[in-house]
């Protein structure tokens, strides 16, 4: 947990006391004890708390921040405000989601779209800058490999080759969000939704998001003979930076 200053910024002259229990033993002890709740659900009671008492002022836009700090996703917060409506009335859950629709309105696609966010993309994520997630769609035992990948705003992949003696190649479908799309020695392309890349065998290449946006595809791994993938060098950082 990070150390609570609030009070004492707020009160510590006014009411040192008051300051010092909400500093160190509400969100000191209290928020510490994740062996007991975790965080994400202390987050979750804290709003639904908030909500029901009709308090959407600054503290609670705080709580909300927090609960997607802590892993409550978009579409988790949605379903929580739609069920407490009913419980603690609508004008609560109304003046609730203006705050979350602010606090989470970097988030359009970052439930992976429409094919859902997957894991965490850990076996990779070396080759990575950023976070990815991986949701395999098909298994490659049976037929031809399809994976959705969501990229985190800011993630791309590093510069990489998939190899082929015969065919090969990749092909990616945009679901969801802005990304870009690059070969070697060419320009970025831009991808949205609807957009289809097909990349050749022994071509090098990167792809991920905009630095403002989560972006999902499809990968479709095309059928071939001698394949691998080679992993090379990070995009450039600069280079990146100046993608719009």
């Amino acid at each position: 947990m990070v150390k609570q200053t609030a009070g004492r910024d707020s009160l510590g002259t006014f009411a040192p006391k008051f300051a010092e229990l909400n500093d160190d033993v509400l969100f000191g002890e209290v928020w510490s004890r994740e062996g007991q709740l975790s965080l994400k659900l202390r987050s979750i009671l804290t709003v639904s708390t908030l909500v029901s008492k009709g308090m959407v002022d600054s503290s609670f836009q705080f709580h909300m921040a927090n609960a997607k700090k802590n892993g409550v996703t978009k579409g988790e917060m949605a379903e929580i405000l739609t069920h407490l409506a009913f419980y603690a009335g609508w004008p609560n859950a109304w003046a609730a989601f203006r705050v979350a629709v602010e606090v989470y309105k970097e988030d359009d696609g970052a439930d992976g779209g429409l094919f859902g966010l997957g894991q965490p993309n850990e076996a990779f994520a070396q080759y990575f800058v950023g976070r990815s997630y991986l949701k395999p769609l098909t298994d490659p035992q049976e037929t031809v490999f399809m994976a959705n990948v969501t990229f985190e705003p800011g993630c791309r992949n590093n510069w990489h080759i998939h190899h082929a003696a015969q065919g090969g190649g990749q092909i990616l479908l945009c679901t969801g969000g802005r990304g870009w799309y690059q070969e070697w020695g060419r320009e970025a392309r831009e991808l949205l939704p609807g957009d289809v890349v097909t990349i050749p065998a022994e071509v090098k290449h990167w792809h991920g998001a905009a630095k403002d946006s989560w972006f999902s595809h499809v990968a479709v791994e095309c059928p071939g003979e001698g394949t691998s993938n080679e992993w090379c060098e990070p995009v450039d950082a600069a280079q990146y930076d100046d993608l719009p």
